[in-house]
């Protein structure tokens, strides 16, 4: 089975003039689980190439087994410099889509046209779409062809407002998750913050914040077995 990784490209955190990118734990972790489980895994991006790291999510509080895994795989890690271009990608080649997070998507994917037609081309294939934390972000203008939001009326989670609040970066975002996922009509829920929630909503399984994404990935292969 094959899963395709939708990894952002964007790398600078709004005007602070500080980076973003993507969150290490959220990819690492969820990459290994699909791999170690024998899944294919296929690592595009907007501009294909290198994919920028947040570099917050290099510090020692945030590492893991699976990041510590990461910074010592120099095979995984060349997958991250030479990620695919999103728009050469198909949803009929692969099995599911995933989304990890980290700021960068609230800037690029948010707003990617190819990006929303792979998640539409996907669930409505019947595969299974994942996303963790910010990425949920991704499915701000992502609509059915009848104009309804594509998350209206679905349970759904990602990253809360106490939480990116915690991190001091509320004014920088261009949007807050929680709220964007409310304001579309999303059955938004949330936990403690940094605690693990899964939300499973028919093809759509979406988690909270980093803590979160390795039991995404976990309930995206049991329903694939």
């Amino acid at each position: 089975m094959k899963i395709l990784f939708v990894v952002t490209s964007h790398d600078k955190l709004g005007d602070t003039g500080h980076k973003t990118g993507f969150w290490v734990e959220e990819f690492a972790a969820p990459y290994y689980k699909f791999t170690d489980a024998g899944y294919e895994v296929t690592v595009a991006t907007p501009k294909g190439g290198q994919a920028p790291i947040d570099p917050n999510s290099e510090a020692p509080s945030a590492q893991t087994d699976a990041t510590k895994r990461y910074y010592s795989d120099a095979k995984v890690q060349d997958v991250i410099t030479h990620t695919h271009k999103l728009h050469e990608m198909n949803a009929s080649d692969f099995d599911a889509i995933f989304y990890p997070g980290g700021h960068g998507p609230l800037w690029d994917l948010a707003n990617d046209t190819k990006s929303a037609q792979l998640i539409l081309d996907f669930y409505n294939s019947g595969k299974l779409v994942g996303a963790v934390c910010h990425a949920p972000g991704a499915f701000k203008n992502v609509k059915f062809e009848n104009g309804e939001p594509f998350v209206k009326g679905k349970n759904v989670t990602g990253f809360s407002n106490t939480e990116e609040a915690a991190v001091k970066l509320t004014d920088v975002v261009p949007f807050l998750v929680e709220n964007e996922l409310k304001n579309l009509g999303g059955n938004y829920s949330k936990v403690d913050d940094w605690g693990v929630h899964v939300v499973e909503d028919g093809l759509l399984i979406t988690g909270q914040n980093p803590a979160s994404s390795e039991s995404v990935a976990e309930k995206m292969i049991d329903r694939l077995k």
